[in-house]
């Protein structure tokens, strides 16, 4: 594995501080792409995918806690997860982060 931890883009790291623990699943799969063997596929791209499919998760795992909210009838408790659903959505997006050049240049030069 490598001694320098591989960068979670700065816009995901901003738009999920309120979400430490979804920072830290974002963190253990760039560092398995960091460690993982050359292949045919960049790095890069393999880091790309693997931050959209844990952030794909997270809008699973946000959806469901959505329908439980509404299940419940708590407005307190609907408001907090149509927020967090709202934001795991938005940052699905790649344009929302790609653009981080750390994170870029990191796993490009891995």
């Amino acid at each position: 594995m490598t001694t320098n931890l591989p960068p979670v883009p700065a816009k995901l790291l901003e738009k999920l501080r309120d979400y430490p623990d979804h920072i830290e699943r974002l963190q253990e799969v760039l560092n398995i792409v960091a460690a993982s063997a050359p292949s045919i596929i960049p790095r890069l791209e393999r880091a790309i995918e693997a931050l959209q499919g844990r952030l794909g998760t997270f809008i699973v795992e946000a959806m469901r806690e959505l329908n439980q909210a509404m299940s419940s009838g708590d407005p307190r408790l609907m408001a907090a997860a149509e927020a967090k659903a709202g934001l795991m959505s938005q940052i699905r997006l790649k344009h929302v982060w790609m653009t981080d050049k750390v994170f870029s240049v990191y796993f490009s030069g891995v």
